[in-house]
């Protein structure tokens, strides 16, 4: 919300440097995103239109003569002659002259200079050069009383102003408004606040005979407040309310929509305007939709309206606005309005709220009636819009006798128990009762002491966001400021820590940054033509409802597609041997019959049945032997054995360079390679390794084992011996390393698959597996003789097992 320092000063007299005073808004909660002193534009003053001419040369240029005190030019008997483009001032005009040497908001500098051979000495403005408006197409025209060559800032009431940008939080509705702002900045200042009465002069006949309103739902509208005001002539409001509104963010329009918006911002009341003619008898009414209704909007579309949504209605219950939200085209003001119908209300919050957001129309109004507006303040509000209109009308209005006043449901007054001792204890200051008094009571929190020292406090109407003890120690917290609370850690009863599965998981993670990999964390949202590009052809990927984005449709069945496809941006920028892994979830599809969260298997946090959490690796240009042995470090750092299984079918893996994980003979998950076809798509020239498995059973097993006995580091040297072995191509490398494990006794302590080997040399259907064994005791050097009956035993065991042949 933008608010200019001069409006807060008609509530209450705030002096200070502007800097400081916005260090006291953020400090209140309010912080100010920005802060802009008004440009002084100095050179800019008030000339007058001493005549028109036609250019010579050019025919949508004309000559004007521009009048400043004792300033002799090149025009007609002295005046300034200024070459303009605009064609909508008349001789005796008041308009804004940048004068030679005037820098302009834009940073134009304005000098001497011919147009066409014609001299020009200065610019006239529009409001838009200026920055005080929204019009572009013609010059600015002032107000005949303004001062001829006084600088035009000061004319307009805005010289040495400031603008502030205010983050307001929706729970503070009472900051939708100068006035609001204003109450709080002053308290802290400690200097007085008031909303000053309008005077308004009735001098038309009873509003009774000519208006009448009746509340029907009185739980929709609690309050609803009724003007007549006739002899309106619709123009242009004055510059100095133009000026304000456009600085606020609003679009001037005409007089009686800018003193509306005006009202607004100021007391933060939303109104709305009936041309009186065409509401029959003056009636409003209001009610809830029956649903079916029609209503063409002012902004010319047609809104169909359902059970429950707010209507204004008039005396043939037609539909002439949506309560709180936007008035009907039907009513609208025109350029021959004369009487207008002002109606300002409160409205249920929840309901505004449900219709403003179903029908797509959030406006200043709907947001301030989301949040609570102030029911006490309709009499004010609605005196302030006839004292403003019949300030900016020439002439004046003609403001019919009293107000009518409808009243419906409206909230309780609520009274809040606040207790010094308990303030105390949540802010970790002692506050005594005369001191939250003199810090409540400024802001129109009003404290009375009780018998037991306590206070009870009176909410305003203009803070339904206050209703508890903790939301007063929240105001006494910002009127006192949080800078001299100073920071005070509280002690739990109970220390926090992790839980063993969350120690399991950093400590898979420190495994893993340990072995060279880096996390990454790919969006779990992808497009279904990026599931297919990653070679998973299975069930259907569950889909969302709404999708923010259409490449974001359905949810990740897999890791595989988000990390190919961060290791394909990273090869594209020119970073070949990438090594990423992740941990995140996975979403398979919809159980048969429905969501059957017994089956799954979840973590207690999961969102969907089937959803699980997995590990997925990349290597960019490894290969299967890299994935592979990954796969073992984690199994040795957790204490638990994982076997491998060939299998030729896995979606988005290598045909024959994949396998399943297995974890007591259950699949967990696979590794191997990812498909050279899934590579191709993704521009990935080289191979890459892949392993992705189910962390749950990962970390039950984990668990399980936690406590591992520690085992000896041997003193003693150790052997390597190598044999490679002629192996039908239907037996797995993994199989005969599990051989050679087991045949070869606790000396064996290592062995590792070193060369995979294909060739003319190989018989047909065979390929040479070469692993290297590594031998050691524990409380010995092994002799030649020992090592020699080690190697014997492995290589009788495989070529027994596996119909293998030592090459």
């Amino acid at each position: 919300m933008k608010v200019l320092l001069n409006w807060l000063r008609e509530f209450a007299p705030i002096e200070g440097d502007p800097a400081e005073l916005a260090d006291h808004l953020s400090d209140l909660g309010m912080a100010v995103e920005e802060m802009r002193v008004l440009p002084s534009l100095d050179g800019v003053v008030v000339a007058r239109v001493a005549g028109l001419r036609p250019h010579p040369e050019a025919d949508r240029i004309q000559l004007v003569d521009v009048e400043l005190p004792g300033s002799p030019g090149e025009g007609t008997d002295g005046a300034l002659q200024v070459c303009c483009g605009a064609f909508n001032m008349s001789v005796g005009d008041l308009v804004p002259l940048a004068t030679v040497g005037t820098t302009m908001p834009d940073g134009m500098q304005i000098g001497e200079r011919r147009m066409r051979g014609q001299l020009s000495q200065g610019m006239c403005c529009s409001a838009a050069e200026l920055e005080l408006g929204a019009d572009a197409e013609g010059i600015m025209i002032l107000p005949s009383e303004f001062e001829l060559g006084a600088p035009l800032m000061s004319q307009l009431g805005l010289a040495g102003d400031v603008l502030y940008d205010l983050e307001v939080n929706p729970n503070r509705p009472d900051a939708m408004s100068a006035a609001g702002v204003a109450r709080d900045l002053a308290a802290r200042l400690g200097v007085p606040f008031r909303i000053p009465a309008p005077v308004v002069s009735e001098t038309g006949e009873d509003i009774s005979t000519v208006a009448s309103v009746e509340i029907i739902d009185a739980d929709l509208c609690g309050r609803f407040g009724v003007r007549v005001i006739r002899d309106v002539s619709i123009g242009q409001s004055p510059l100095w309310m133009q000026a304000r509104l456009t600085l606020c963010g609003m679009r001037p329009i005409n007089s009686v929509v800018d003193v509306s918006n005006y009202v607004m911002l100021e007391l933060g009341t939303p109104n709305h305007t009936y041309d009186l003619a065409l509401v029959p008898g003056g009636h409003l009414g209001t009610r809830r939709s029956a649903g079916g209704e029609r209503l063409v909007t002012l902004d010319g579309s047609e809104r169909e309206l359902l059970r429950g949504d707010g209507l204004i209605v008039d005396r043939d219950d037609r539909p002439i606005g949506i309560s709180g939200v936007m008035g009907g085209e039907n009513t609208e003001i025109g350029d021959s309005t004369t009487a207008v119908l002002l109606e300002l209300a409160w409205w249920d919050r929840l309901s505004i709220s449900r219709t403003s957001q179903r029908l797509g129309l959030r406006s200043e109004a709907s947001m301030r009636f989301e949040r609570g507006t102030d029911h006490q303040l309709v009499p004010i509000a609605l005196d302030r819009f006839c004292e403003l209109l019949d300030r900016v009308t020439p002439g004046g209005v003609s403001v019919c006798r009293g107000r009518l006043d409808g009243r419906g449901d409206l909230p309780p007054t609520t009274r809040v128990r606040v207790r010094p001792a308990r303030m105390s204890h949540l802010l970790g200051r002692s506050f005594s009762a005369d001191e939250l008094r003199g810090l409540l009571d400024p802001i129109g929190l009003q404290c009375t002491v009780a018998d037991d020292g306590a206070l009870d406090v009176t909410i305003p109407s203009f803070r339904p966001d206050v209703v508890t003890e903790t939301d007063v120690a929240e105001e006494v917290a910002r009127h006192y400021g949080y800078q001299r609370l100073g920071r005070t850690v509280p002690r739990s009863p109970e220390p926090g820590r992790l839980t063993p599965a969350q120690r399991l998981r950093r400590e898979l993670r420190r495994v893993l940054v340990g072995a060279g990999l880096s996390e990454a964390m790919p969006n779990p949202f992808l497009a279904p033509d990026a599931v297919r590009q990653a070679g998973i052809d299975g069930a259907e990927p569950v889909r969302l409802l709404n999708p923010l984005a259409t490449e974001e449709s359905v949810l990740r069945p897999s890791l595989l597609p988000g990390l190919v496809a961060a290791a394909a941006y990273n090869s594209s920028h020119r970073n070949d041997s990438v090594s990423l892994f992740e941990i995140g979830v996975v979403f398979g599809p919809p159980t048969a019959g429905g969501s059957d969260v017994a089956a799954a298997d979840t973590t207690a946090a999961a969102v969907l049945p089937t959803e699980t959490e997995h590990l997925g690796a990349i290597w960019a240009g490894g290969e299967a032997a890299d994935a592979v042995h990954l796969t073992e470090l984690i199994a040795t750092a957790f204490g638990f054995h994982l076997s491998l299984t060939n299998a030729n079918d896995l979606d988005g893996m290598h045909p024959v360079r994949a396998a399943q994980v297995l974890l007591d003979g259950q699949p967990v998950g696979v590794v191997g390679e990812v498909d050279p076809v899934v590579c191709e798509r993704h521009g990935l020239s080289q191979r890459c390794a892949w392993l992705q498995v189910n962390v749950e059973p990962l970390l039950a097993a984990a668990s399980a084992s936690a406590e591992r006995p520690y085992q000896l580091v041997s003193t003693y040297p150790s052997s390597d011996i190598d044999l490679a072995f002629a192996v039908p191509d239907g037996v797995q490398a993994s199989q005969v390393r599990s051989t050679l494990l087991a045949s070869g006794g606790d000396e064996l302590r290592s062995v590792e698959l070193f060369d995979i080997y294909r060739g003319d040399q190989m018989d047909p259907g065979t390929r040479s597996l070469a692993y290297r064994l590594r031998l050691q005791a524990d409380d010995r050097t092994l002799t030649d003789e020992q090592v020699a009956d080690i190697r014997q035993r492995c290589i009788d065991a495989v070529e027994h097992a596996h119909d293998a042949s030592l090459r």
